[in-house]
């Protein structure tokens, strides 16, 4: 990196880390994004003088409260909520609701500064935005995870609605807890609308929509190995996690041939060189349903499959990458590793689920990287989908929907094709970042100063 643009890069992290003091998660995301579009941004005179960047990495809005609550010992348990209104310049807020005790300001703000990029990749009007609370559902009893559900939308209903934010799911919030959330929120709000996707079919949901993320991510997967002359079929793969994302990966990924022979969690992963089929994932459902938050347990179910605690599948000679899990989850080791063994693609499914050291490595070795904010854009745009349905009052085949996530994902695909391609090499990871950003600096510059 030239000199001016390092200096560039420095002073806008120095601004950002002083007005945002100890949010390391959130200085880790734009400082990511920063990096990659300094040199455009400079060759730009427009965008500095609007300070789009500036205005993007500022939240518009961020909405903080408490919930009290009562547990099955009619004892009061209070917790914060919080809702990130990120930008709106494109479309209605739009991102998940995720409830785990990790969840704070700075991972928040991390993952809404994320979901406006990867909104606005997605071909459609949405925004981005996030929220969620410190409450962890885990061995809490239905009644009160309705209890506290009810009490969170309470607060929060009055700042949100289907042309202004559209919650989702995500960690800790699947459809029991949407259909809690918009349960409360028709009935204080006295309407039937679009104002939280990822919800039953009985009520509004869209078909496919608990699979799409991994099942988008396979989609961009198989592109990326088009593009570098290989096919799916065959390759085996690593992923970690096995929860929805990992299902939705393992299924699409199973039915298009390839072998995937890793799954993961808190206590280790799991590996199976038979690889994962119809039954092995359908087990998946089962440990995830448990609530334990371990994978260990499918070793004794499953003869020939070994479990490895405390370690991680990326150790293992693969073909293919895939992290699912959570941030960070995958280090500048574990990529050495991986780049030792020969994987050929890595495509990184959960939010920056690579730590930057990894992506550098990973793009040093001319490894094609596919970024989250690419990958995993599935999710978000059949969660656009099923808006697109509720407005309509109407509901789109499975097959329906399955297309349009196709042309969805190829058309992310090409936008970082566009602006990613450089001699020998496609970097996902800077076109990525140009395309995202270029739909939401033009739309600010459009609109003038807000």
């Amino acid at each position: 990196m030239e000199k001016h643009v390092q200096q560039y890069v420095d002073d806008f992290m120095a601004q950002i880390v002083a007005k945002n003091p100890g949010e390391k998660e959130f200085h880790q995301a734009v400082h990511e994004v920063v990096e990659s579009l300094a040199e455009y941004i400079l060759q730009n005179p427009v965008l500095q003088k609007m300070k789009v960047l500036e205005r993007i990495a500022e939240p518009e809005r961020v909405v903080m409260f408490r919930v009290p609550w009562l547990n099955d010992k009619g004892e009061i348990e209070i917790n914060k909520g919080y809702r990130i209104e990120m930008n709106s310049a494109i479309g209605p807020y739009k991102g998940g609701i995720r409830f785990h005790s990790s969840v704070n300001l700075s991972i928040l703000k991390f993952l809404a500064f994320e979901q406006t990029f990867k909104n606005s990749l997605t071909t459609l009007p949405m925004g981005g935005g996030k929220g969620g609370s410190d409450f962890n559902p885990k061995g809490k009893s239905d009644a009160e995870v309705m209890r506290f559900c009810q009490a969170f939308m309470v607060e929060l209903w009055r700042h949100i609605g289907p042309e202004t934010d559209v919650p989702a799911g995500d960690i800790g919030v699947g459809g029991r807890e949407i259909g809690y959330l918009y349960g409360m929120y028709r009935k204080l709000a006295r309407e039937n609308t679009g104002v939280l996707t990822g919800k039953g079919m009985t009520y509004g949901g869209s078909l496919i929509r608990p699979e799409a993320t991994g099942f988008g991510a396979v989609y961009f997967l198989r592109q990326m190995l088009e593009t570098a002359g290989m096919e799916i079929e065959g390759k085996v793969i690593a992923i970690s996690g096995f929860g929805n994302v990992a299902w939705g990966v393992a299924t699409k990924a199973t039915e298009l041939g390839a072998k995937v022979v890793t799954i993961s969690g808190p206590d280790g992963y799991i590996y199976d060189p038979a690889g994962l089929d119809k039954e092995k994932i359908a087990y998946m459902l089962e440990l995830r349903a448990s609530n334990n938050d371990v994978v260990a347990p499918y070793a004794d179910r499953f003869a020939g499959s070994t479990f490895f605690a405390g370690r991680k599948p990326w150790e293992r000679k693969v073909d293919i990458a895939m992290p699912c899990a959570t941030q960070n989850e995958l280090d500048g080791e574990d990529a050495e590793q991986l780049i030792a063994n020969g994987v050929k693609v890595v495509a990184e499914v959960s939010n920056m689920g690579c730590r930057p050291e990894a992506i550098d490595a990973f793009i040093a070795a001319k490894i094609p990287y596919g970024p989250g904010k690419a990958v995993n854009a599935g999710g978000v745009a059949t969660s656009g989908l099923e808006m697109s349905q509720n407005s309509m009052k109407y509901n789109w085949t499975a097959e329906e929907v399955d297309a349009r996530l196709h042309h969805i994902m190829s058309s992310i695909h090409h936008a970082c094709l566009e602006y990613g391609t450089e001699e020998g090499y496609i970097n996902y990871m800077k076109g990525a970042h140009i395309a995202r950003f270029m739909k939401v600096a033009k739309s600010m510059v459009e609109q003038g100063v807000l």
